[in-house]
């Protein structure tokens, strides 16, 4: 007997459905933002994803030598290949690039819950334009992505963040150019883990700094808290500073302001909470970052993403400013489940055709085949049974319509329609079966 590997996952056609619900309202709203569907391999060549996350990348990736000798992997997420595709066309391409992608990714690593092996993933993302009308547009995508489903502002929030003004931030406190990352990727776990690890992982992070890393928590822990425009203000005012960085400052907080003004024009304001205790982990992220919670449940993270106007010059290509998010369908599913408001999904067909003998098995068949070309969904029997039976296999698939058609029909070039829950039953021209179905 054999099983489905682990953190893999497998959908039968119940499943499939609800699978691709889901999909066509990411694929829809997006459609409705003026972003063009894009498809990337899913196997990429190794370095493409070690130039983007370092070495330490590869204890999660599906990676192997191939037959030709080369490094590979497959993809566990779609960023690198978007600024790959993007970045081959740097020269030609009309700006700004806005696409989209709905794809299963991979990564090797311990499942969890809403975490597994195997993936799908809603991205889309704004290259070759820097101003905070990208960071809306994108933002505004994100969350009507999610209230295309009914979710509400009672069912989740967006945390908007700011790398640029972290790393004003720890300017004023001391800390330099080298020190940097590896002190954001130590903030990005400050409400995951415990003070006495927090601590430890400070300190590597500033080793050799001179900084002293438990007053930098300290530090930290009051610049985390800001949850407002004004209250960003306060925290700078609080410190003296030069000439040179108050001006930066003062410019970043003005990005705030557009962008805050942003989405407030385009109405969704009531999902949005500033928050500096999003940080997002991974080095490339370069300004404003962001991440979409449920707040019913536990809490989950169910998107995120950001800023990084670095990463398609990093790989080698033309510099470009990107920003873009990544949404999983686990998460979503999840929620989406607890909240009832997953949809009526149904595989059924539109109508199931009865055919009452062989003799008039051709004459149905026409007929099927029209109404499939007009779009019709059109069950029917493979081989002669009785009306029961027929009539049982058109409840069990969910036909809400039984067409009957019997050689007493044909002679007027008509069918029986059943309404198969009301019972309501009665006679139609052939030619009007669309349109009544439709």
């Amino acid at each position: 007997m054999f099983k489905t590997l682990p953190g893999f996952r497998e959908f039968y056609p119940e499943d499939s459905a609800k699978k691709n619900y889901i999909f066509d309202k990411w694929r829809n709203t997006a459609l409705a933002f003026g972003f063009s569907e894009f498809d990337p391999p899913v196997l990429e060549q190794l370095e493409l994803f070690t130039e983007k996350s370092g070495e330490e990348i590869k204890s999660q990736l599906f990676e192997f030598v191939d037959k030709g000798g080369r490094g590979v992997s497959l993809r566990p997420e779609m960023t690198p290949s978007l600024a790959r595709m993007v970045g081959a066309r740097a020269n030609g391409i009309r700006r700004p690039v806005k696409w989209f992608a709905i794809g299963e990714n991979y990564r090797y690593e311990r499942q969890q819950k809403g975490r597994l092996r195997a993936f799908f993933q809603y991205n889309a993302d704004i290259l070759g334009e820097e101003s905070a009308n990208a960071d809306a547009e994108v933002i505004a995508l994100l969350i009507e992505s999610l209230r295309a489903f009914g979710l509400t502002e009672n069912e989740f929030k967006l945390r908007l963040g700011d790398r640029t003004l972290w790393v004003l931030f720890l300017e004023t406190a001391g800390v330099t150019e080298p020190y940097i990352i590896p002190v954001l990727s130590v903030i990005d776990k400050l409400e995951k883990v415990p003070p006495e690890t927090l601590a430890a992982l400070m300190g590597d992070a500033v080793k050799g700094s001179g900084l002293d890393s438990a007053a930098l928590i300290e530090k930290v822990r009051s610049f985390i808290g800001v949850k407002s425009l004004d209250s960003m203000r306060e925290a700078f005012a609080r410190q003296e500073l030069g000439a040179e960085i108050s001006e930066k400052i003062s410019q970043r907080l003005s990005d705030w302001e557009q962008l805050l003004g942003l989405l407030d024009a385009l109405g969704i304001s009531a999902f949005i909470s500033p928050d500096m205790g999003i940080v997002r982990g991974l080095a490339y992220y370069t300004g404003f970052v962001f991440e979409a919670f449920q707040t019913v449940g536990t809490g989950r993270a169910l998107a995120g993403g950001g800023r990084y106007d670095t990463l398609v010059k990093k790989l080698g290509y033309p510099d470009m400013p990107a920003v873009g998010f990544g949404m999983g369908d686990v998460t979503v599913s999840d929620l989406l489940e607890l909240v009832g408001k997953g949809g009526a999904v149904s595989n059924a067909p539109d109508a199931y055709v009865v055919i009452g003998s062989d003799a008039v098995r051709p004459a149905a068949l026409k007929i099927i085949s029209d109404m499939r070309r007009f779009g019709l969904r059109i069950d029917y029997p493979l081989k002669a049974s009785s009306f029961g039976k027929q009539f049982k296999q058109a409840d069990a698939v969910g036909a809400k319509f039984a067409l009957i058609v019997g050689e007493d029909e044909l002679q007027k070039n008509s069918v029986k329609i059943k309404n198969l829950s009301s019972g309501e039953e009665k006679e139609m021209p052939i030619a009007e079966i669309q349109n009544f179905l439709k």
